[in-house]
């Protein structure tokens, strides 16, 4: 079965309540053990914003050159994420979409390639 990426931008997401927050974490929580239950469940973290930017990192001539913060200037970064073990789209949406009504924010779905021939194939198509 595939693996999917449900993520949001921390953008997305309005102004919170410290209440809103905590009860947005607890309708979030329940569905994370639902997931569990479901055995689809595989990783998930929340609560990233900018401030959690550890570095970025780049190769030069071969070699990793660090900064501080993101490495690319925009609004737009991960807020969260789940990652989500299903058999087709249609499943991992329907998780998506739950997620969406427990947080109260978009949610974004992707799926991990299953092989590199897979990946080859995607960027031959689109010319890339």
């Amino acid at each position: 079965m595939p693996n999917y990426l449900i993520a949001f931008n921390d953008e997305w997401v309005p102004a919170q309540t410290a209440d809103q927050l905590q009860s947005k974490s607890e309708s979030s929580q329940a569905l994370l053990e639902e997931m569990k239950h479901a055995g689809v469940f595989l990783f998930a973290e929340g609560g990233i914003d900018a401030s959690t930017a550890v570095c970025s990192v780049v190769s030069e001539n071969g070699k990793p050159v660090f900064t501080d913060g993101p490495f690319v200037e925009t609004k737009e970064h991960l807020g969260g994420f789940t990652v989500v073990n299903v058999p087709d789209d249609e499943t991992a949406r329907y998780w998506a979409g739950r997620l969406a009504v427990a947080l109260d924010w978009p949610q974004e779905v992707h799926r991990f390639p299953s092989d590199m021939a897979e990946i080859v194939e995607r960027h031959a198509s689109d010319g890339s």
